[in-house]
Formats: structure tokens, C-alpha cells, sequence
């Protein structure tokens, strides 16, 4: 009597989805096994990233301290307009690794919270209006 193998690939593919997504946003390889890393051990993460490579579009879901992950994407977007000075979302603005970085963000803040809070409410120096 043999006993059968069940292997389920769907972390396979999550897993390659990962790993195409960073080459494409030029995110190195030990960046990406950190991001897996973080993934596998929050499911509800890990399930907003399997929405991601489905849909191409972020969940609303998990959240941490009010703020999702596309609050975190705005975050990232924002702080790259300001690295690049140019105020708004151009074509040389890398929105995948973006993307990548808001589920990095989320795991982080998941952690601590109380940083992050402060990082996305403390100003913009003087580019802030008010």
C-alpha cells in the first residue's frame, strides 16, 4: 500500500508571483525572501497578496490601527514624490514596488503600530500646506 502525497501549489504560485513582481520592480532577491517571510506568517496578509496577484488591486482588508494597505501605498507613493521632488505621481514612479513596499509597511506595522501612526501623520516640512 502507497500513501499519497497531497501538495497543494498554491504557495508555489504566490511564491513566484512574489519573486516576478520584485525582478519587475527591481527589488532584490533577499528583499523579497524578507517580504515572503513576512507573509507567510500573517494570513491575512498573505491572503491580500494572493488578492493582489489575482485582481491587481489592493484589499481592503487586513488593517492595522485604522490604516490599510492602501494607505500604505499612498504613503509610499507620497514619500516618492518627495524623494523625486515632483509633487505628483509620474511615469517614472515604480507603482509595483510601491505595492510591495505598502505589504512591507503593513507587516511592519503590524509590529508596531504606534511608529507608524506617527510616521504617516508627521508633516511634510515644508512642502505641507495647510
Amino acid at each position: 500500500m502507497s500513501a499519497a502525497i497531497i501538495f497543494d501549489q498554491s504557495k508555489l504560485k504566490a511564491y513566484d508571483g512574489l519573486i516576478r513582481l520584485c525582478e519587475y520592480a527591481g527589488q532584490p532577491e533577499e528583499w523579497g525572501s524578507r517580504l515572503w517571510s513576512e507573509l507567510l506568517m500573517d494570513g491575512q496578509l498573505y491572503d491580500a497578496f494572493v488578492h493582489y496577484l489575482e485582481h491587481h488591486e489592493l484589499p481592503e482588508l487586513p488593517k492595522c490601527a485604522g490604516y490599510s494597505l492602501t494607505d500604505c501605498y499612498v504613503w509610499q507613493m507620497e514619500r516618492d514624490n518627495l524623494r523625486r521632488d515632483t509633487g505628483k505621481n509620474t511615469a517614472g514612479c515604480n507603482k509595483e514596488g510601491m505595492v510591495l513596499h505598502a505589504f512591507m509597511t503593513m507587516a511592519q506595522m503590524k509590529r508596531a503600530p504606534e511608529e507608524y501612526i506617527r510616521k504617516f501623520t508627521d508633516g511634510r516640512g515644508m512642502d505641507q500646506t495647510m
